[in-house]
């Protein structure tokens, strides 16, 4: 049993309970030597603990429990609403400022948080131009170079300055794909889960790729659409790379939407599936781009689901095969509507 409560609400008000019944009981026991020196000089009809001391000290107690209700809840409300504004700029960068009001210290906590929020907003911004201006200067030569190279009379010198060509252009794509999904500019809407998850498996069978969905249920999710296609087209995509075909499933709640990918490929080393999602991390030690990509495929997923405050869970399957679920919070509003939906 915890007997420290765990917010701080409830060690204040615990700490100022703890001193009133201190101080009561001192009294008490000051009453109490008073009490046998008298006695000790004769007066005899004094003996015990008078009721009038219990009467004082249920009321004295709950007169100062309420009062350290109120002053608590003063103290510890800029706290929360300094919590609230935190998780709310994690998951939108244009959430609203945080009020600068209340005492000194909850103002220049609020005037530091409105300050950094400022500085990131700027730093995406930044980032965001900056990923354009290198998304066109660095297709730009590339498509020069192929150019050039159809102008290489020698065949085989030709396909090989193709191939490099070709492997650049991929790992420039899903370089700037990676940084794309990093930003949290895209608007937050409503999203119909299922006809994602039916347009994606479409395109896949236009591929002849074997992928596909299981049947289910899904209320609308408020989220980022491309942030999500992008995730999920990068799970399939290692699902049937690696395990020759992918199997979407979904399971919905009113607190978490999942959406499972799985294979039965060899799975991923124990030991290997925390460092996997990182960026340009590859287990196909090969330097083939037809067979181990570029290592962002997974970096790319857990970035999405992190935008919309959620996780990427790895785990191999008992029967062999690797399941890649994301995990994603429905917030209040989401919440709400998918209620309403069911």
């Amino acid at each position: 049993m915890r007997l420290i409560p765990a917010s701080l609400f409830g060690r204040l008000t615990l700490i100022l309970v703890i001193g009133l019944l201190a101080a009561q009981f001192t009294s008490l026991w000051l009453h109490m030597e008073e009490r046998q020196m008298l006695l000790a000089q004769g007066y005899s009809q004094i003996a015990g603990v008078p009721t009038r001391f219990w009467m004082h000290l249920a009321l004295t107690l709950g007169a100062v429990i309420a009062v350290a209700l109120i002053a608590v809840r003063l103290v510890t409300r800029p706290i929360q609403r300094l919590a609230d504004a935190a998780e709310a700029f994690g998951r939108d960068l244009d959430s609203p400022p945080l009020e600068e009001s209340g005492p000194t210290e909850t103002r220049r906590a609020a005037e530091a948080f409105n300050r950094m929020q400022g500085r990131i907003k700027r730093l995406i911004a930044e980032r965001s131009r900056a990923l354009a201006a290198v998304s066109h200067d660095l297709r730009t030569p590339l498509t020069r170079m192929r150019l050039r190279a159809e102008l290489v009379d020698d065949e085989a010198l030709r396909a090989q300055i193709g191939a490099d060509i070709d492997d650049m252009q991929a790992m420039v794509e899903s370089t700037l794909d990676y940084l794309r999904g990093l930003r949290d500019t895209e608007a937050v809407q409503e999203i119909d889960i299922e006809a994602l998850l039916q347009s994606l498996v479409a395109d896949e069978e236009a591929l002849e790729r074997p992928v596909t969905l299981e049947p289910g249920t899904a209320a609308p999710f408020a989220g980022r659409l491309s942030a999500l296609r992008r995730a999920l087209a990068n799970l399939v995509d290692n699902a049937v790379k690696y395990g020759g075909a992918a199997l979407i499933r979904v399971e919905d709640g009113a607190g978490v939407l999942r959406i499972m990918v799985e294979d039965r490929g060899p799975g991923i080393p124990e030991e290997a599936l925390a460092s996997v999602v990182e960026p340009y991390v590859r287990l196909e030690t090969s330097r083939s781009r037809a067979t181990g990509g570029v290592g962002l495929g997974l970096a790319i997923a857990r970035d999405a689901a992190r935008l919309h405050g959620g996780e990427l869970v790895l785990r191999n399957r008992p029967g062999g095969g690797l399941a890649t679920t994301l995990v994603l919070p429905r917030h209040e509003s989401s919440r709400r509507d998918a209620e309403r939906w069911r």
